[in-house]
């Protein structure tokens, strides 16, 4: 049977409003194929901010790779 290790990744879009930027997603993507990492899922989430309550819109990008 063979096993895999995940990896979860947030991306977050700025606290000023703007949006998350296709460069940066597709630079993390390539990023972590190089590592031997292959995209598994995209969910959008509210991902908590550093400063104050609640948080902000954003990104979980999900990885897998055989161990």
């Amino acid at each position: 049977m063979q096993r895999f290790e995940y990896k979860v990744v947030q991306l977050r879009e700025s606290l000023m409003g703007g949006k998350l930027s296709d460069d940066r997603l597709e630079k993390v993507l390539n990023k972590e194929a190089s590592e031997g990492w292959q995209l598994k899922t995209i969910t959008s989430a509210d991902v908590k901010g550093r400063v104050g309550p609640g948080g902000v819109d954003g990104l979980l990008v999900t990885f897998e790779r055989p161990v």
